[in-house]
C-alpha cells in the first residue's frame, strides 16, 4: 500500500464522505483535508465543514465556484450544444472536473500527496473525477474507499460511524440517490432503477407539475453575445443571476423534467431523472438563434460536433485535447450568435415565438414567395439537373441493366 502523509477529501457532508474521513486515516494513516465546493447545491456549507472537523478531518476548506461554474463550464456546454443522447443536459457531468480541479488547487495550497473522492465502483463519476486528477496532477496519489474498503452497505457504515463517534444523523434512507446544483438536480437508484416504475410525483423539489403550472402562458425573452447568455426581458445580467432567474422562471411552468434510461461510461444501462429549468429555456434558445446566424454547412457540422461533445463531457474527458480542440471550434462559431430570443412557457412546454439578431442570415427578399429582384426562380432548374446528377446516372444505369437481363439470360 502506497504511503501517504495528507489527503483532500471531495467531501459532501453525506454518510459515505463522513466515514471516509476516519476510514483514511486509519487505513493509511493521514491527515485529511475536507474539501467542499460550492456549486449552488442550496445547502448550509458551514455546518458541513464543521462536520468534517467533527468527523476527525484536520481542516475543512469551502470553495466557491459557482460563478466559475456557470460561465465557464454550463455556458461552454451551452455553446457548444452538447445533450448526452439527445436528452440529459450534463449538469453533473460537468460539474465534476471543476470540483476536481478544485482539490487540486487545495492539495498543492496544503501540500498534500493524495485526493480522495467518495463515488462507487460502478458509477460515471469515479472516472470524472480520476481523469481530471490524471490530467491537472498526475503526481498526486488517488483513493477511491469504495473500490477498497470492507464496508458493504448503508448499514456498515452508520455502524462505523457509531464506534467511532462520528456525527452522522441516523435519518431513513431516501428511495434514491440525488445531486444537486445550480444547473439541475438529478435523480437515481433505488425506486428509480425499475425503468417501467413511474417516479414519484413528490419526488420532484424543484419544478413544478405541468399540470399544476399556471393556467395561462408566460413569455421571456434571452439575450446573447458571442453564444453566451447575457440578459433576461432586457436586464442584463451575471451567469449566476442570470440562471437563477431563468431557473425560477422555468421551475413556475414546469419546465425541464426528464426521464431516461443512459448509457454509463463503465458500460451498462442506468436510469436517470432530471430537474433542468433554466438550462432548458437556455439550451432552446440558444439552438434557435444559431438556426438565424450559423451557415447550413456550419450549422449542420456543429451538430455533429455537439453530439461528440457531450460524449466527452459524459465520459470525463473535460481536460481532454480533443475537448480544447473542439472547443477552439466552438468559438469560432459562436463569434455571430448574437441576439434575442423569445419564449413562450405553458404546463411543461417551451415554444419559440420570436428570435432576431443583427447577424441573421435570413434575407426576406429572398424568402418571400412573392415577386422579388435577388433570386430568379427559372435558375432553380439548371441547379436541380446538377444536383440530381448523380441520381439521373444511377437510372440510366438500372434502365440499361433491366433491357439487357434476357439477352444475358438467353446466352447462357
Amino acid at each position: 500500500m502506497t504511503t501517504v502523509r495528507k489527503v483532500v477529501l471531495a467531501y459532501s457532508g453525506g454518510l459515505d464522505t463522513s466515514v471516509m474521513i476516519p476510514w483514511l486515516r486509519e487505513r493509511y494513516g493521514c491527515e485529511v483535508v475536507a474539501m467542499i465546493a460550492d456549486v449552488g447545491q442550496g445547502e448550509d456549507l458551514a455546518a458541513i465543514a464543521d462536520k468534517a472537523r467533527k468527523s476527525g478531518a484536520s481542516k475543512a476548506v469551502i470553495e466557491d465556484v459557482r460563478e466559475a461554474f456557470v460561465r465557464d463550464y454550463a455556458f461552454q456546454v451551452l455553446r457548444a450544444g452538447a445533450i448526452y443522447e439527445g436528452r440529459y443536459l450534463l449538469g453533473t457531468s460537468f460539474a465534476r472536473p471543476l470540483i476536481a480541479a478544485c482539490q487540486v488547487k487545495v492539495a498543492r495550497e496544503e501540500g498534500a500527496d493524495g485526493l480522495a473522492h467518495g463515488c462507487t465502483g460502478k458509477g460515471n463519476d469515479q472516472v470524472r473525477f480520476e481523469l481530471a486528477y490524471r490530467a491537472l496532477a498526475p503526481e498526486l496519489k488517488v483513493i477511491a474507499p469504495w473500490r477498497e474498503w470492507e464496508l458493504k452497505g448503508r448499514q456498515d457504515e452508520m455502524a462505523y460511524a457509531a464506534a467511532r463517534g462520528i456525527p452522522v444523523e441516523a435519518t431513513r434512507e431516501k428511495p434514491y440517490s440525488m445531486d444537486r446544483n445550480l444547473w439541475h438536480i438529478s435523480y437515481e437508484g433505488g425506486i428509480l432503477e425499475d425503468p417501467a416504475r413511474a417516479p414519484d410525483p413528490d419526488m420532484f423539489i424543484w419544478t413544478q407539475d405541468p399540470t399544476q403550472a399556471p393556467d395561462r402562458p408566460e413569455e421571456v425573452t434571452i439575450g446573447f453575445e458571442e453564444g453566451r447568455p447575457v440578459s433576461v426581458d432586457g436586464e442584463r445580467l451575471g451567469p449566476v443571476a442570470l440562471l437563477e432567474r431563468l431557473n425560477a422562471l422555468g421551475a413556475r411552468h414546469g419546465v425541464g423534467r426528464a426521464d431516461l434510461v443512459e448509457n454509463r461510461v463503465v458500460g451498462m444501462k442506468s436510469r436517470g431523472v432530471y430537474e433542468t429549468p433554466g438550462g432548458t429555456l437556455l439550451f432552446v434558445a440558444h439552438r434557435e438563434l444559431e438556426s438565424l446566424t450559423l451557415d447550413r454547412d456550419t450549422f449542420h457540422f456543429k451538430e455533429m460536433v455537439a453530439l461528440r461533445y457531450a460524449e466527452l463531457v459524459y465520459y470525463g474527458q473535460w481536460h481532454s485535447q480533443l475537448k480544447r480542440a473542439l472547443d477552439a471550434f466552438v468559438d469560432q462559431t459562436q463569434r455571430r450568435v448574437t441576439g434575442e430570443v423569445r419564449l413562450r412557457l405553458f404546463k411543461g412546454g417551451v415554444q419559440v415565438v420570436g428570435r432576431r439578431s443583427p447577424y441573421s442570415l435570413y434575407d426576406p427578399e429572398l424568402a418571400t414567395f412573392d415577386a422579388d429582384s435577388v433570386y430568379r426562380q427559372q435558375d432553380a432548374e439548371g441547379f436541380i439537373r446538377l444536383f440530381g446528377l448523380p441520381q439521373y446516372v444511377e437510372a440510366r444505369l438500372e434502365e440499361r441493366l433491366a433491357t439487357s437481363r434476357p439477352a444475358v439470360r438467353e446466352a447462357v
